[in-house]
């Protein structure tokens, strides 16, 4: 094959593939179908319309071929078998009355013929049954022993054992050999000793088995270990004369089970050297003994050396030489024999030993290599079964060809293909990619089957649907998976239970959840946390307390922000007081009362703006006994400064400072705060104090402060702040510089608040001289580099930029120079930076309002993929 895979289409919308278009003799059968108006074909109206026609080729060439090794008549006589209701005895009736109207001949080849294309076991039974009840016709001991190997291959020993137990009730059992066939029966049930004992009480009768039952018994106690009795009814073989073909392959077979390969082998040149007849499957047992064991060059060396003799038909020993290379991982080796063996010998394998290459290929992803095999089975004629059936569609999937695939399954009927599990989990993970709908539709139809997804694969159709939030359809699948008593993975629920969530249907994930539970499925912490910010979102904080309390008896660990919630929303509900101390008194039951669980409370409450409920948690903890710790304080001015409570915030830190003396927390936690109320000259009064306590502040309070200042345009006092920063050896950090600069592009006083300090204090640092130029700059009284280069340097001497210094930036060449602007974009996020929104705004505001419209929109559509919304000032000029 000339092309490679990397040709194949992976995509919904599909082109052929150039493995099949380097492959015309593949498709060429189908060319002259294609344009066929027979009516009875069904049309394939999913087809894609773009390459439409060679996806009909590709799926009326494998349509055709597989409806190859359909027989009408007998795929009739199974369909209405499968509509037939066994406990309704008129569904039996009109089903008896069908085939009667057939007009079939029975005989013990055509039983054989029906029985060996039977597609279930049930059929078979059925079908078996109901010919045997016909007059003119009575079973065999051939029919007998097909119907019993049937059940034997199925497993249905019970059924089996049923079967032979009913027998004597039968009409037909005065027809055949009843003796004979009970012995065959039970030693293919694998029941040798009940087997032994009916062919004890013949011989005591003076009956005797024949040649054919003689070898059943023989097959059966060789198979179940029964070594010592399998040479005593050997030799009873060997005295009636009925020693052949088939004796001889089962006692190398009973050798071979013995692990006695030498003497198997000694055996099995001995009835050479004697010149005795031999099928193939006397070798390919021994072939198949010495693989088991690893023998792989005595193996080789045993098939080379019959095949020079030519007394053995070679064929079968062959396949099971291929079919061993091939499940021990010698797939070069097995491939190399195979096209070795016809090309020089002409060996066509038979359908087994394609399947068992071809799904080989197929977990190796060697596709090329699949499609080769498949060709090659269609051009030799070899009518595919159901292992190369759904080796196909899964090959399809895997090249990227499901939409060919898809059509296939969806003309199973046709040819009678009933997909395998991993047939509908190739389909289902493949359609997740393209079409959620579809592989949802296909896994139902698995269900209605009989099989049920793997647990990977449910997960991935699972998280296809959360992905396109179809929950209606999810929810009905885990319906289904717990009808059949499948019980989906705790990360299957999550998910699903977040995506409720998400779509706020707390309930119904309120719902699962209480299926998990009674299931005592394990919750995750991640679940939880959705479900009780679920329950926030709709204020119904009961419910959300209850989880909070629940997820701890799970072993999982609440946040400081979780407990937060949940209180605010117990706070918006009607009698809050009562709901809070309820959570509490919960809380305190569960963990033994600490500093920790108190200062979650007060912290909720204050968010809340709950001041009193706050204080009167903060002292309950001293009535319990528990001292607040430095937590508990913050929290509770926090509390009041939140509420805008300055006189008691104030009141609360004097009398804290009164019991003890006051750190440097405290202080911040007030300024901070103070400043965020708008209350600049407490919040200075404040800092001041701190100083002369000798407590230094932190960076927070100065950041704090120069925002209020400059918002509140005390630019005199911003200044001296920033001096006495750097006198303090501290550094202007990136919020300080940013607000300064920011404040300077719009108006110059700030500029001149620092010159009106620069002539009062000589001593002026360098880095503080080159800050007031930068703000002279912004502010348009100094006329500044126009390299933009230049301009980072300058400002890095300053203060350490990042996005929002950026920005500013971007916003000041926009104003004259938009290409150099969209030029420093590019810089950002070369240097690791990422854009954010104001970033795409100003560059997008700039193009717009410099007339490059058609820029601008492009612009826009990048934000808009981003996931950003271009602001009020903008949306006017765009």
């Amino acid at each position: 094959m000339q092309m490679s895979l990397k040709c194949l289409t992976q995509s919904r919308i599909f082109t052929l593939s150039p493995l099949f278009l380097s492959n015309t003799r593949f498709i060429t059968s189908s060319l002259s179908a294609s344009s066929s108006t027979d009516p009875l074909l069904p049309s394939t109206p999913n087809v894609s319309k773009i390459g439409n026609l060679q996806v009909n080729d590709v799926v009326l060439t494998f349509r055709e071929w597989f409806k190859s090794g359909n027989n009408p008549l007998l795929e009739r006589i199974f369909e209405i078998l499968k509509d037939q209701v066994d406990d309704d005895l008129a569904s039996r009736r009109l089903a008896h009355l069908a085939l009667s109207q057939l007009g079939l001949r029975l005989s013990e080849t055509f039983v054989l013929d029906v029985l060996y294309y039977g597609k279930d076991v049930l059929s078979c039974l059925k079908f078996f049954d109901w010919a045997g009840r016909q007059p003119g016709y009575h079973h065999t001991r051939a029919t007998f022993n097909a119907i019993f190997k049937i059940l034997s291959r199925a497993k249905l020993m019970s059924l089996m054992l049923e079967f032979l137990g009913n027998f004597m009730t039968q009409r037909y059992i005065h027809k055949v050999r009843f003796c004979d066939t009970l012995v065959m029966g039970y030693a293919v049930a694998g029941k040798p000793d009940i087997a032994l004992q009916l062919f004890g009480k013949m011989r005591f009768q003076g009956l005797d088995l024949d040649g054919f039952g003689y070898h059943v018994l023989l097959n059966a106690l060789v198979e179940k270990s029964c070594f010592d009795v399998v040479e005593v009814v050997w030799k009873q073989i060997t005295m009636r004369g009925f020693q052949g073909e088939l004796t001889h392959s089962i006692m190398v077979k009973n050798l071979c089970k013995q692990k006695r390969l030498e003497e198997a082998e000694a055996y099995l040149r001995k009835l050479v050297s004697e010149g005795r007849k031999l099928s193939g499957h006397v070798l390919s047992i021994l072939v198949d003994a010495f693989c088991e064991k690893g023998k792989f060059e005595q193996a080789c060396r045993l098939i080379e050396e019959f095949r020079e003799l030519n007394r053995v038909p070679m064929e079968v020993a062959y396949g099971v030489w291929i079919r061993n290379l091939a499940q021990a991982g010698k797939l070069d080796g097995a491939l190399e024999f195979f096209h070795n063996k016809k090309l020089s010998e002409g060996y066509v394998p038979d359908v087994f030993r394609y399947n068992i290459l071809i799904c080989k290929l197929l977990r190796e992803n060697r596709l090329e290599e699949v499609c080769d095999l498949l060709m090659e089975m269609k051009e030799d004629q070899i009518l595919p079964d159901k292992v190369t059936m759904n080796a196909a569609l899964c090959f399809f999937c895997k090249a990227g060809m499901v939409d060919v695939a898809l059509e296939l399954y969806n003309l199973r009927s046709e040819f009678g293909l009933t997909p395998t599990s991993m047939a509908y989990n190739y389909l289902v993970n493949t359609l997740c990619d393209g079409s959620v709908d579809e592989a949802y539709h296909v896994l139902k139809s698995s269900i209605n089957e009989g099989y049920f997804p793997r647990r990977k694969t449910f997960s991935i159709l699972v998280d296809a649907l959360c992905r396109e939030r179809k929950l209606d359809k999810m929810k009905e699948l885990i319906v289904v998976a717990l009808e059949r008593n499948f019980r989906p993975s705790a990360s299957t629920y999550d998910k699903f239970i977040s995506a409720l969530c998400r779509a706020r249907r707390v309930e119904d994930g309120y719902l699962i959840h209480g299926e998990l539970n009674r299931l005592n499925k394990f919750t995750t912490k991640n679940t939880y946390f959705n479900l009780i910010y679920g329950f926030n979102k709709s204020n119904r904080g009961d419910i959300a307390a209850r989880l909070l309390i629940e997820m701890q008896e799970k072993g999982h660990t609440p946040t400081r922000q979780l407990f937060r919630a949940v209180i605010c929303c117990l706070c918006d509900m009607k009698d809050p007081e009562k709901q809070i101390f309820r959570l509490l008194e919960m809380q305190l039951c569960y963990n033994s009362p600490n500093c920790q669980i108190y200062n979650y409370f007060i912290d909720g409450a204050g968010h809340a703006r709950k001041t009193e409920l706050a204080k009167e948690v903060y002292d309950m903890m001293g009535r319990n006994g528990i001292e607040p710790n430095i937590s508990s304080d913050i929290l509770m001015l926090q509390s009041y400064l939140k509420s805008d409570r300055i006189s008691d915030a104030l009141n609360f830190f004097n009398s804290l400072h009164e019991k003890r003396i006051i750190g440097r927390k405290l202080y911040n936690t007030l300024v901070v705060g103070l400043c965020r109320a708008n209350k600049q000259d407490i919040a200075l009064e404040i800092m001041r104090e701190m100083k002369e306590n000798g407590v230094i502040p932190s960076l927070e309070c100065y950041e704090e402060l120069v925002k209020l200042l400059c918002s509140n345009k005390k630019f005199d006092v911003v200044v001296s702040l920033i001096d006495d920063l750097e006198k303090a050896g501290r550094h202007v950090s990136s919020f300080i510089g940013n607000v300064v600069l920011s404040h300077s592009l719009k108006t110059q006083e700030i500029y001149e608040a620092w010159i009106r300090s620069s002539h009062l204090n000589n001593e002026m640092s360098y880095s503080s001289s080159m800050l007031g130029n930068l703000i002279g700059g912004f502010s348009g009284r100094i006329k500044l580099s126009e390299r933009i280069e230049d301009l980072e340097e300058v400002i890095e001497q300053c203060f350490p930029l990042d996005i929002y210094t950026y920005n500013m930036l971007l916003r000041r060449l926009s104003m004259t120079q938009i290409d150099g602007a969209c030029m420093l974009f590019n810089r950002i996020c070369q240097k690791g930076y990422e854009p954010n929104r104001w970033t795409y705004d100003i560059i997008v505001h700039g193009l717009f309002k410099h007339g490059r419209i058609k820029e601008g929109k492009r612009w826009v559509e990048q934000m808009f993929r981003k996931g950003f919304d271009p602001n009020e000032r903008t949306k006017f000029y765009i």
